[in-house]
This record gives structure tokens, sequence and C-alpha cells, in this order.
């Protein structure tokens, strides 16, 4: 009995430093039940470029955050539950190592690992959580994910109307199908439900697919749940939206081993050794 209520003991407060370390900006993480598995420092490749960020690792969830110090400030908390969790496992190749695709619907995304032995850690560790979730829980596991964004400069051109991208021609993306698009290409926003409650950017392809779509569900039903689509409309272009400088061309393989960012070896799964 000791041992367990010293485990617990000790888990409760390494789950209360890391809601210390996100601040005001973060959700409360406590929980009845919940154990911090392991934490670690891995790259995320963004829409720019891989970009380092601190994973917690919980028995029920996955949280990361950016780094503002390492070990003691995090900022733009992200909760994932592990039901919603499917995981790729990605060969090496010249351009790029121990990598891995994570999926949810909301949002896909690539990761990077110091070394083969840290990401099937924690690929191991994560797919393990996972079962036990779905187990306990009884939910189904998750069937339909976000596509994956292009990276903004893995393309210098629109990849529909393939018009060049400048200062003034400003990069965007597709949440359907992830492509980098010009504006004129995205002017169309809709509510894609598993994404978002809120209208999304999407291009004019899809756009024009959901509403097919759309269309079949209600004739096969009379309804008024579904698809919440609004008519195209202009939107500003934000700071998050644009890239002022132009890059050759990569292909998205390369995107990872392309930037030499140092990886940290200090992943942690120790807590439950």
């Amino acid at each position: 009995m000791a041992p367990r209520l010293a485990f617990t003991e000790a888990n409760a407060l390494r789950i209360a430093a890391v809601e210390r370390a996100f601040a005001s900006s973060g959700k409360s993480l406590a929980k009845p039940g919940r154990v911090l598995v392991g934490e670690g420092r891995l790259m995320k490749l963004c829409r720019r470029s891989p970009q380092p960020k601190m994973f917690f690792l919980f028995n029920d969830i996955i949280v990361y955050g950016s780094i503002v110090v390492h070990r003691l400030w995090y900022k733009n908390q992200h909760i994932i539950p592990l039901e919603d969790i499917v995981i790729e496992d990605l060969a090496d190749s010249l351009e790029m190592e121990n990598q891995w695709l994570l999926r949810t619907p909301k949002k896909s995304f690539y990761m990077s690992a110091a070394s083969e032995q840290e990401k099937q850690a924690w690929i191991c560790r994560i797919m393990e959580c996972r079962e036990q979730q779905l187990i306990s829980s009884r939910k189904e596991p998750t069937t339909s994910f976000a596509a994956t964004w292009i990276p903004d400069r893995a393309s210098r051109i629109c990849m529909r109307c393939a018009d060049k991208f400048t200062v003034t021609q400003r990069r965007h993306h597709c949440r359907q199908c992830g492509f980098v698009v010009c504006n004129s290409c995205s002017k169309c926003r809709i509510v894609i439900p598993a994404m978002s409650a809120k209208p999304v950017r999407v291009c004019t392809l899809c756009f024009n697919t959901l509403l097919c779509e759309k269309a079949k569900e209600e004739a096969g039903k009379r309804s008024s749940d579904g698809f919440d689509l609004e008519m195209p409309v202009y939107e500003a272009s934000s700071d998050e939206d644009s890239d002022e400088r132009e890059e050759d061309d990569m292909m998205p393989i390369r995107w990872v081993k392309s930037q030499n960012i140092y990886h940290p070896k200090n992943t942690c799964f120790a807590y439950l050794e």
C-alpha cells in the first residue's frame, strides 16, 4: 500500500508541475485515474519548418506545447484524446530519419525523434496507452482523420491554379486536403464537424466536393443535421498564412532533415518502470 500511495503522490506532483509550466494559458490536467506516463522534446513539422515541442504522454491523452523555457514554461497547449490517435511508422531515408505520422480528426502532423530507439519508445508507449484507453472507455476507434498540411516551402506555386506565390500572393492551406493554395483558390468556408464548429478555409475543389456530399446526404434524409455550409467569402490574409521568402522547391521527405535543429535525448518514460 505504501509504494502505491507514494506513486500516487509523486504522479500528482508531476501533473501539477506540468500544469504550472503552462500557467494560466493551459487547462487543468489533474483527473482521478490519470497518470503521467512520460515526457520529452520532439520535433513537430509545422507549416514553415520543423519546430521543437514538449510532449507529455498520459494514460488517456497527449499534451504538447511550444517551449518558452525548457522544463519551466510552455505555451499553446494542445490536448489530444488517445482514442482519436492513429500512428503511421515511416521508414528512414537519406533525407529524413526517425519520423512518424500522428493522425487525429482535427489535425495530423509529422513528428521526429532524436534516435530510432527514442522513436520506437514513443510509438510503443502511445499505442499501448491507446489500446488500454479504448478497452476501458469502450469507445470505437476513430476512422476519420484530418489531412496533413503540406509545408509552405514545399511549393512555390498554388497547387490548384499554379500561380506563383509572392509577397502579395500569399500561401494558404485547405483544411480538407492540406494543399498549399492561393487566396483566389481558397475563398470558400465550410464547417467540417470533426475539425471545427466554425467554418474553415477550403479550396474550391474540396468545397464543391463537400457540397455534393451534403446534397447526397440530404437526398437520403430530410434532416437539419450535417454540414453547416456558408457561401464563399473573402478573408484577409493573416501573418500565419503568409510566407514572404522565396525558397527552392522541396520534396516533403526532406522537410525535417533539411533543418539542422538539435535533438536533445531527454525523453523520459521512467515513471511507470
